[in-house]
């Protein structure tokens, strides 16, 4: 018999995080290492265990993720947005009402603007000289 596994994506800037929920302990795996060696710094861990802390479900779900792309703020928005994604799927009804108000389930659409013709960057204009 296959172990049930609920999965989901999550998006944040150019960061994209595939996530496996797997009934469990509570462990968090990212990249093939642990939370703690992976991410720093204790406020980006701390914002990664949010979706489970508000659903209160920290010791029933392992984590495994693939996180590609970014730097480590916008991948643990991604690993947020996935976690509770699969969240969702395990079970909508108990955990979507607590993660709709947090606000997880909300895809963070700001990105980097691009580049303008005739600019430095894209809002950066050459310096300006009377002469």
């Amino acid at each position: 018999m296959a172990k049930m596994q609920y999965q989901g994506t999550g998006r944040r800037k150019s960061s994209v995080a595939r996530v496996r929920l797997i009934p469990g302990t509570g462990n968090i795996t990212v990249n093939k290492k642990s939370l703690e060696d992976y991410f720093g710094m204790e406020i980006v861990k701390r914002e990664v265990r949010r979706p489970l802390e508000v659903t209160g479900t920290e010791g029933k779900f392992d984590v495994v993720a693939t996180v590609v792309g970014g730097g480590f703020t916008g991948q643990a928005g991604a690993l947020r947005h996935g976690i509770a994604r699969a969240l969702c799927e395990a079970d909508a009804e108990a955990y979507r009402a607590p993660l709709k108000a947090a606000g997880f389930l909300t895809r963070d659409s700001r990105m980097k603007e691009r580049k303008k013709y005739g600019l430095k960057k894209a809002r950066r204009a050459s310096q300006f000289s009377k002469r």
